[in-house]
């Protein structure tokens, strides 16, 4: 199992990311204080470490500064700070990749995979497979390599919950995003749209267990 130590002070996206990365037996430590954080890789092994920039007490670039000049230890920024100068800088630091904010925890996990090849450490094989598979480019959505037919206003929303997979989308996401794909569905259609996807992706559509309320909140698909 790998070993991955995060420096991330949100914890709402610590714990999504833990959660869907032990899924490929990476196992991750988060660290919200950078101080802990390098105390903590100081005493014990990872294989990577996960390091968020804007953080309390110190900053991100700093805690990469430090971590370069002591540790072999392949480090994957991920920042929200969109300044191209914090990406230059940390990449001449020597971080071996910088992964922008929000983006979807698959692509963390191949930014992972393919940082850790080029340094020939070792990468577990066993994956597991993903349940929902969003196919953009044939407008097309699999469950268990199985094609489910939806239909546009379905296919919308559906696809907007599987681009942020494990992340609680709010009713106010999705009708920001309706003029892009569900027509003229209004905000009303919402609940009857998510109870037709409900009954063609769920076993027992009454109990859900992939696609969940998430109350006062809005909805979460989770495999």
């Amino acid at each position: 199992m790998l070993k991955i130590a995060m420096v991330e002070d949100d914890r709402d996206l610590a714990e999504v990311l833990t959660q869907y990365l032990a899924k490929f037996n990476i196992k991750v430590t988060n660290f919200e204080d950078p101080f802990i954080a390098l105390s903590a890789i100081a005493l014990a092994e990872f294989d990577l470490v996960i390091l968020d920039l804007t953080l309390p007490g110190m900053d991100g670039l700093e805690v990469c500064k430090e971590l370069t000049s002591k540790y072999d230890i392949p480090i994957i920024i991920s920042s929200a700070r969109s300044d191209i100068t914090d990406k230059v800088i940390a990449l001449e630091l020597g971080a071996d990749d910088y992964l922008p904010k929000p983006y979807d925890p698959r692509e963390l996990e191949v930014r992972i995979r393919t940082v850790l090849r080029r340094k020939n450490k070792y990468m577990p094989e066993d994956e597991v497979e993903e349940i929902f598979v969003l196919d953009e480019q044939k407008q097309e959505i699999k469950k268990d390599g199985k094609f489910i037919k939806f239909t546009p206003a379905e296919f919308g929303v559906m696809s907007l919950m599987c681009k942020r997979k494990g992340f609680v989308v709010s009713r106010y996401d999705i009708l920001e995003s309706c003029d892009l794909f569900c027509g003229d569905e209004d905000s009303s259609s919402i609940a009857v749209i998510v109870n037709r996807i409900r009954s063609k992706i769920e076993d027992d559509p009454k109990n859900p267990k992939h696609f969940l309320t998430i109350r006062g909140m809005g909805y979460k698909l989770i495999e």
